[in-house]
């Protein structure tokens, strides 16, 4: 939609409501960038970097992560993705009739991104327990 691919927006509505061509293709560019880097960090919940730093970073490699320092930013991501990702179901009514059969499945897994964030969040809290050490 950015770099000018039709995705089943009318022009009216990507000039509207996007602002697209314009600004909207820098915002929606590096709101990707963003979300993308998020979605990396919530595999810190299942791998072991999300429980002890990284060696190689300066200052803090090594040092456990604390627990709550990764709950509470991923609990509200996910309260937050589910919010915008159900909100955007409302935005459907907008593509065009002859895209709507691939708009709304190719969306579709995102409505579970939040869902699921939040059980691997609740997954990460129960295996680190209370007896996790603070970072120092």
């Amino acid at each position: 939609m950015s770099i000018g691919i039709p995705v089943g927006f009318s022009d009216a509505v990507l000039r509207e409501d996007y602002d697209l061509p314009g600004w909207g293709a820098v915002y929606t560019i590096g709101l990707a960038v963003v979300l993308e880097g998020l979605a990396l960090l919530s595999l810190g919940l299942v791998y072991p970097w999300g429980e002890v730093v990284p060696q190689w970073i300066p200052l803090i490699g090594g040092k456990f992560v604390p627990r709550m320092a990764a709950v509470i930013p991923a609990g509200i991501g996910a309260a937050l993705i589910t919010m915008i990702a159900f909100s955007q179901l409302l935005m459907w009514d907008k593509v065009d009739s002859n895209s709507l059969p691939l708009m709304g499945p190719s969306y579709a897994p995102v409505l579970a991104w939040g869902p699921l964030l939040a059980v691997v969040t609740v997954a990460y809290f129960i295996r680190r327990g209370k007896a996790a050490p603070a970072l120092s």
